[in-house]
């Protein structure tokens, strides 16, 4: 619960100003990828996932964390090995087909996630392939 009002916080905070004022997380069939919506959430999936990727903002709460608007997002890809990042797609997603993304990376690499506008705090950004 603390974890949930201290993101709460951290989103709403941002009012007086533009950047990173609405909580945004990544969600596959509309469920959040994160498993906990906190300072140690760890976003994972399993190579042969099936189902379409968004980023939305979440409304967040004890017993629920929902999607509710998409919005635009890049995505680039990072290597278990080298460390580097390269861009999946010059393209900019409102949503994709995760098998897409899947058949370009191996267990180990991250997919990352890169939102368009900085008023979107994105804190689970990346997505570790296992």
């Amino acid at each position: 619960m603390y974890s949930i009002l201290f993101w709460l916080f951290i989103c709403s905070s941002g009012y007086a100003q533009a950047a990173f004022s609405n909580c945004s997380a990544a969600f596959l069939d509309n469920k959040m990828i994160v498993d906990t919506y906190s300072p140690f959430g760890a976003c994972i999936l399993d190579q042969t996932s099936k189902g379409t990727l968004t980023v939305c903002t979440a409304a967040l709460s004890d017993t629920e964390n929902k999607a509710v608007d998409k919005i635009k997002f890049k995505i680039a890809l990072r290597d278990q090995l080298t460390k580097t990042l390269t861009m999946y797609s010059d393209e900019t997603f409102t949503q994709i087909s995760i098998q897409k993304i899947m058949s370009k990376v191996q267990p180990g690499d991250h997919v990352v996630l890169i939102t368009m506008q900085s008023e979107y705090s994105l804190p689970h950004n990346e997505i570790l392939v296992k």
